[in-house]
């Protein structure tokens, strides 16, 4: 099939490239010309493990092309995916300007029928907006379909997710637009993956509330773990205990530093926003939002109790990307901590895998702050290692090593990434973790 994805950002850039995997023929489109001449060779403006590969390969074999030409972009085929940005406002709703500009331009070039998909996240009943928009300013009575097909990619596996998916949600009206969806999506559902039907209101509904809820369970473990540290128990047996349950699970339930990146604090908010727009009050996500503001709260306070700070301690961060694999620096619990030292006149050497770059343009390197491209480097005369991303180097650092080049042998731990036998030759700090223990499940 042709396909037309308008947006390159990180949602469109691994929309356009996945599909085109899959062996359709696609047409990507950006506003501006910015990192254009790149993306033509293959060249990722953003880290995703697998992503630049996929894109060298499928435009190698002329299946993937990047254009800033949008109208031929609209009539390069009848299937649009909008991938545009949706930023917070200052409400705190989302900001669906770039929405309705992508709406208004395919009215006015549209050629004939298109099937129009939001894969932005969007608030419940913006197809309507879209298809209002549309009616409005369409010179010719073109025919047409909106959609809903939201996306579920965790940043740093983002290209895993989307080939294989636990599910795909798509919102449709008619029986052209589904019929449309099942040949798009054949190549998954032929490999057994499942295809959820229903309307594009409950589909938009559903992205909004599945994020939200993602992020409530992180809060909740955080909270736990906050009582685990006042009564003596370690967070990761508690949570093994509780995550073992299948009506629960395990995945998003590690107590750390809270939550971060372009997707969770966003849609939270934004979804407070739709509630209280119907008239509902959500307190459960505000009191998610706060526990998870806490979270860094209760990280620097800690740092503060075992560390004198001043300008003469050498403290080293590892990890400034809002989780691994990924070079977002998006609301990274990072931000803050490493604001806070600052200001309180430590000395920080930085070290992070992919994400430096990022951070230099909010924290470039001063005399109290120092980029290190090596971790080891980084650690020499440390009077503190404080942990803050959960990257897999990190947990499989050679901890020996580390012990012998630092003044000082503690860790602060922001992620929990090591375990009782790795860290017994250190003064060790993680989330939760007063005491070990271990809760073995029969």
């Amino acid at each position: 099939m042709k396909i037309t994805v308008i947006g390159a950002g990180y949602v469109g850039l691994v929309t356009a490239a996945c599909f085109a995997e899959l062996g359709n023929h696609v047409l990507c489109a950006k506003k501006t010309e910015k990192n254009l001449e790149n993306l033509k060779k293959g060249i990722s403006p953003i880290f995703e493990p697998g992503l630049e590969e996929i894109l060298q390969r499928n435009i190698d074999e002329n299946r993937l092309h990047f254009t800033t030409n949008i109208k031929d972009a609209f009539n390069f085929s009848d299937v649009i995916f909008v991938c545009v940005g949706t930023p917070q406002s200052e409400t705190g709703e989302a900001d669906l300007s770039q929405v309705e500009e992508v709406s208004r331009e395919v009215a006015q070039n549209m050629d004939g029928y298109k099937l129009i998909i939001e894969k932005s996240t969007v608030p419940v009943n913006t197809h309507n907006w879209i298809e209002k928009t549309i009616m409005r300013y369409r010179s010719d009575a073109v025919d047409f379909d909106v959609a809903s097909n939201p996306e579920f990619l965790r940043e740093g596996s983002a290209v895993m997710d989307f080939m294989n998916p636990d599910r795909i949600v798509v919102g449709v009206k008619s029986e052209k637009a589904r019929s449309i969806f099942e040949e798009l999506y054949k190549p998954l559902t032929e490999q057994g993956i499942q295809i959820i039907f229903v309307s594009p209101a409950s589909a938009e509904l559903i992205k909004h509330a599945s994020n939200s809820f993602l992020a409530m369970k992180i809060s909740y473990i955080n909270m736990i773990g906050d009582l685990c540290e006042k009564v003596g128990v370690d967070i990761k047996s508690v949570a093994e205990g509780i995550g073992s349950d299948m009506r629960i699970g395990n995945q998003f339930f590690d107590a750390g530093i809270g939550y971060g990146g372009s997707c969770f604090p966003k849609d939270v908010k934004a979804f407070i926003k739709i509630g209280e727009n119907h008239g509902l009050d959500f307190k459960l996500l505000k009191a998610t939002e706060d526990i998870n503001f806490k979270c860094r709260e209760n990280f620097l306070e800690k740092i503060e109790n075992i560390l004198w700070i001043n300008k003469n301690k050498n403290i080293v961060i590892w990890g400034l990307a809002f989780k691994a694999n990924t070079d977002d620096i998006r609301e990274a619990p990072s931000m803050d901590i490493i604001k806070r030292l600052s200001n309180k006149g430590a000395n920080l050497k930085l070290y992070d895998p992919q994400a430096s770059k990022n951070f230099q343009k909010y924290f470039p390197e001063a005399e109290s702050i120092t980029y290190f491209n090596d971790k080891y480097e980084a650690v020499k005369q440390a009077d503190a290692l404080i942990i803050l991303t959960d990257w897999e180097e990190f947990k499989e650092a050679d901890l020996k090593l580390v012990k012998d080049l630092m003044r000082i042998p503690i860790i602060i731990d922001g992620r929990n990434i090591y375990n009782k036998e790795d860290i017994k030759d250190f003064e060790y700090y993680g989330v939760g973790r007063n005491r070990f223990d271990r809760l073995e499940i029969s």
